[in-house]
């Protein structure tokens, strides 16, 4: 007696073939966005890190009920500390007196390397009074941060003509921490808008 055996399924070469080419164009086609998007998305962990230090600050002044300083460290690494005549940046680390007026900081390269910093006017720190508002000047008589341009290194941002989105962080003098788009095709009421 003869045994028939069913017929098996599966795929035959040239389907496998037409299947993986489909897929590598839609590789293809997907790649640039995607690394837009993970460029766009080191802007904004490295933005999103300013301002937590900066709340970080304010909360622990008030907490402490002394002023705290906020000091950026670019080009996206911060550091909190009490606000004293020393200077609140990473030589602190390297004197053991001083450490423990530390109360926390941020390295530029933990996960954003790919982002950027920058202050208008130059000032890398702000000092929250007890109240947490902004005092007018910092123990070492500089003008306190108002305003962090955070950008990519690897392209323009969008106000610019280029590809990359650019966030802006703004500090108000009653200590208001914020978190903005700049640019100038987003206006108010949109509460992306930068004031």
């Amino acid at each position: 007696m003869l045994e028939t055996h069913a017929a098996q399924g599966g795929f035959n070469m040239i389907e496998v073939m037409v299947s993986l080419t489909v897929l590598a164009i839609l590789i293809a086609l997907g790649a640039p966005s995607f690394g837009e998007w993970l460029q766009n998305q080191q802007v904004r962990a490295a933005t999103e890190a300013i301002v937590n230090g900066m709340q970080v600050a304010r909360g622990e002044a008030i907490k402490r009920n002394l002023a705290v300083q906020f000091t950026l460290d670019l080009p996206s690494g911060w550091t909190v500390c009490e606000a004293t005549k020393q200077p609140c940046d990473g030589t602190l680390l390297a004197n053991p007196v001083r450490v423990q007026d530390v109360i926390q900081s941020r390295s530029g390269s933990e996960g954003t390397r790919n982002a950027q910093a920058t202050t208008p006017d130059g000032a890398l720190e702000v000092t929250f009074s007890p109240l947490g508002s902004v005092l007018t000047t910092n123990t070492d008589g500089s003008a306190p941060l108002t305003q962090v341009d955070v950008a990519n290194t690897q392209g323009n941002c969008i106000a610019a003509g280029g590809p990359m989105r650019c966030l802006r962080v703004v500090v108000t003098g009653g200590g208001s921490i914020r978190m903005c788009d700049p640019t100038p095709g987003i206006v108010a009421p949109d509460t992306r808008a930068c004031p």
